[in-house]
């Protein structure tokens, strides 16, 4: 079974700051479980659209039930994101995976970011995460509960995390 979990926000502050603000928000004290973001490869092709390859460490945040699963008893947890961002176009499309659980789980998020079209100086964020656990047996159901439990606070923290530290470097939104 393949559980999803779907967001829509609008931030009311330019494109350019929250792409911005997306690229650099990590680590922060305002979000504990994400350890280092380092980016692995950045290159711009002819059409100026700029390509990321990013390496996240978290902290493996799945409760001790869940970690008597040999395979999910480890201290970090590795996502890898890849993002393209046209900044003429004025939109950035993000693909994100799980790279620990391949084995067992699929895991991965496709996210966009977009100047809105109802006020130039707010912008889109649409995002859909997808969870099939495939690996450990009867525990399966279980584990895409955990799952999607924890995609949907974390979703939630994310976007409540990009909001704050928005404020804090720009003020308040922009109407």
């Amino acid at each position: 079974m393949v559980i999803t979990v779907e967001i829509r926000k609008m931030y009311r502050y330019p494109f350019e700051r929250v792409v911005d603000m997306h690229l650099n928000k990590y680590p922060t004290p305002l979000e504990e479980h994400v350890r280092d973001i380092k980016t692995v490869e950045e290159k711009k092709d002819l059409t100026g659209i700029i390509y990321r390859r990013r390496i996240a460490t978290c902290n493996n945040v799945l409760p001790s039930i869940l970690r008597k699963a040999h395979l999910m008893n480890v201290n970090y947890v590795y996502l890898e994101e890849e993002s393209w961002l046209d900044r003429e176009q004025k939109t950035m499309n993000i693909r994100s995976r799980c790279l620990t659980w391949t084995q067992i789980a699929t895991l991965q998020e496709v996210s966009v970011f977009r100047e809105s079209t109802a006020n130039p100086n707010w912008t889109e964020f649409r995002q859909t995460g997808s969870i099939a656990v495939t690996g450990v047996g009867r525990l399966n159901r279980l584990f895409e509960l955990f799952a999607q439990s924890f995609f949907s606070r974390g979703v939630k923290k994310s976007v409540n995390v990009m909001e704050t530290i928005l404020e804090q470097r720009y003020g308040r939104p922009c109407s």
